[in-house]
């Protein structure tokens, strides 16, 4: 089994951490300031090259002044909506 940043699953989170900075209008800078890391752990966490948790993923919801709940759902939704598309693309055509 692929690493977990390594899959299109892992993908939606690394997009809804970047989409939710960004539509608080914060930069890596001050979302890192405001949860206590460095920017460069912001940046890797965008890019795939650091794992995020769901607990960090909860703090950084909060460091936005964003729900997490639905945040954490939102993510959940895109994922099962990936893997129904994968299982039509692997299903066996009829004739």
């Amino acid at each position: 089994m692929d690493k977990s940043v390594f899959t299109p699953y892992y993908g939606v989170l690394k997009q809804k951490v970047r989409s939710l900075r960004q539509a608080a209008k914060v930069t890596q800078r001050e979302l890192a300031r405001r949860l206590k890391w460095g920017q460069t752990m912001v940046a890797r966490v965008e890019q795939g090259e650091r794992r995020l948790d769901l607990v960090e993923f909860i703090w950084l919801c909060k460091a936005l002044g964003v729900d997490a709940k639905k945040a954490v759902n939102d993510v959940v939704e895109e994922c099962l909506a990936l893997g129904r598309a994968a299982r039509r693309k692997t299903r066996p055509t009829r004739r």
